[in-house]
């Protein structure tokens, strides 16, 4: 049975505190390796039209380099503006030595008057 995981990267390809920009689902992901843990989002950021892999990584979350949003990388959602909207994230597995991603899902939310964000569930897109 096809779970939908397709091989993007191997281990080797993304040391600790790196990324990497594969291709995958029709979509160019984000790959993300903090300290031994794989993280992969949409390498579109959601204000603008800019690639996340020319952001700055720190830990588990991803700066913009065209105006300064950031994004946890674990949920997608922006935590500084101009951005409003979360990245897509995907699940990612490991196989031996190969990096598997799993179909896109979004994490849903609701915008409050702080302007912080209340997570729900994690919902496939």
């Amino acid at each position: 049975m096809d779970d939908g995981f397709v091989q993007v990267a191997r281990t080797t390809d993304v040391p600790p505190g790196k990324m990497l920009k594969v291709a995958a689902q029709g979509t160019e992901i984000l790959l993300v390796n903090t300290e031994g843990e794989y993280l992969a989002v949409d390498n579109c950021c959601t204000h603008e039209d800019a690639s996340l892999a020319l952001g700055a990584l720190h830990g588990g979350y991803i700066r913009c380099p065209l105006h300064g949003s950031r994004f946890d990388l674990r949920t997608g959602i922006p935590l500084e503006e101009p951005a409003e909207e979360p990245l897509r994230t995907f699940p990612v597995r490991v196989e031996g030595e190969s990096v598997l991603v799993g179909p896109a899902r979004r994490v849903t939310q609701e915008k409050i008057n702080t302007g912080t964000w209340v997570t729900g569930k994690t919902t496939p897109v």
